[in-house]
């Protein structure tokens, strides 16, 4: 073979070379392309059950996650977080957002087991990780926020405290400059920069609710914890099939050709009932500050707004998240259209899994409770209401549905303390668009479909 022939053939295979790593190339591009197209469909609206959703959610997260970005070497200490379970929550994500911006890990704080607002001394601490997994929030907040524990700290260089302003002439702006120049310089020079102050929960906002929600989505309970939740929802959907199976059964002695189905399914509804007296009270003088007549709901208004929601008569528990002051009122367990059937923890029988935990224990299990029900109905100014209506609207938000109004959704979230159509409650999906987490920290109105 000549030279020219063998320069041909060799021409020849490069092209063909070129040709199939193209190929190969466009190929692969395919592939990705069908694997994303398939885990969209999968988790599209009316798929995936709620308790599958943990695997969807962990996906999503750590794909927009990243590897850099959050140092491993700096960190960020808060006070202790105290107050409402919610609120401690709000303030867990805001402490953890000020890391992020400072480009800090934050130092795993404490949160509080008892409920005082003022003795301070009186509280009981309980570690973060004795109520929600660290591992697992690490994991899914990958690149976002960060965790550290203070076994972590190498100790060469001093801690700096970094006192938050406080006060009328401390605005937001301020604040915001403050924290701008405490991430760099001779500040950011220390491996632990201490806030000292007062609680996250009062600093001042300067995220949007997004982020919030990326945060809050971190957070899964510890296994324990989950395991009690797992108890009364299992409870409350056991009564809910029982009733069911027996109205199957009378209807079908008066129709010979039904067929009684004993693997029915047993939705069930969780109301946050916010009618004890402090909350009265406290809503009263919120209105009057306000100028807003929509934020106190009577009794009677919550049971007759609940009943408009389910026109079927096929029997629906009901379960009742309310304070234990009001577990001996008979009066909140009648009146309920027919159909409906209301149940607290001590008519469930449930009460003695809550007794056994502190406070903070016992306000997430019942947030447990009600973020799992196929539809939950509470008080657009109430702390615990708005997360949980923030927390389901993210999931739907993940599953492709933007709003609620138009169309019937699975697992949708009302507000009695506003009338809707046909005389029920408000449809409640959060405003995911919104700049600050104000509106749900200080009991502002935010309903959105």
């Amino acid at each position: 073979m000549d030279l020219s022939s063998k320069s041909k053939l060799s021409r020849l295979i490069g092209c063909q070379l070129t040709s199939l790593t193209y190929i190969c190339l466009a190929l692969v591009t395919m592939v990705l392309f069908l694997r994303a197209v398939l885990l969209h469909s999968f988790s599209g609206y009316g798929v995936i059950e709620w308790n599958n959703l943990d695997l969807i959610l962990s996906h999503s997260l750590l794909l927009n996650s990243h590897d850099e970005g959050i140092r491993r070497d700096k960190y960020l200490e808060v006070p202790q977080i105290v107050w409402g379970l919610n609120n401690q929550k709000i303030a867990f994500a805001r402490a953890c957002l000020t890391a992020r911006m400072l480009n800090r890990t934050l130092l795993m704080p404490s949160l509080s087991a008892s409920l005082f607002y003022k003795e301070i001394d009186r509280l009981q601490p309980i570690s973060l990780d004795k109520v929600f997994q660290f591992d697992k929030f690490n994991s899914l907040c990958k690149g976002f926020v960060q965790l550290g524990r203070y076994s972590d700290l190498k100790n060469q260089t001093g801690i700096y405290d970094l006192q938050k302003g406080s006060g009328r002439k401390w605005t937001v702006e301020r604040d915001m400059e403050h924290l701008k120049q405490s991430s760099r310089g001779h500040v950011d020079e220390h491996e632990v920069v201490r806030i000292v102050g007062k609680n996250p929960f009062l600093w001042h906002d300067h995220w949007p609710v997004e982020d919030y929600a990326r945060v809050f989505e971190c957070l899964v309970l510890v296994d324990e914890i989950s395991k009690e939740a797992d108890k009364v929802v299992s409870k409350i959907r056991q009564i809910g099939k029982k009733h069911r199976s027996k109205t199957e059964m009378i209807q079908s002695d008066f129709d010979a050709n039904s067929e009684s189905s004993s693997t029915a399914t047993s939705p069930y509804i969780a109301v946050h009932m916010r009618v004890e007296i402090d909350w009265m009270i406290h809503c009263k003088k919120l209105e009057q500050r306000s100028g807003i007549n929509q934020i106190c709901s009577s009794k009677q208004e919550i049971i007759q707004r609940v009943g408009n929601i389910v026109s079927s008569e096929s029997p629906t528990v009901v379960y009742l998240a309310v304070a234990d002051s009001l577990l001996n009122d008979s009066s909140i367990l009648s009146g309920w259209k027919k159909g409906l059937l209301p149940f607290e923890k001590k008519k469930l029988g449930v009460d003695g899994i809550y007794k056994k935990h502190p406070y903070l224990i016992q306000s997430a299990i019942d947030y447990e409770v009600c973020s799992r029900a196929d539809i939950f109905v509470g008080n657009s100014f109430s702390t615990f209401s708005s997360l949980i209506v923030l927390e389901r609207t993210q999931k739907m938000k993940r599953m492709g549905i933007t709003r609620s109004c138009d169309i019937d959704v699975r697992w949708p979230s009302y507000a009695y303390n506003i009338l809707g159509e046909s005389n029920g409650p408000q449809k409640w999906m959060t405003n995911m668009s919104d700049s600050t987490l104000q509106a749900i920290s200080y009991g502002s109105n935010a309903i959105t479909c």
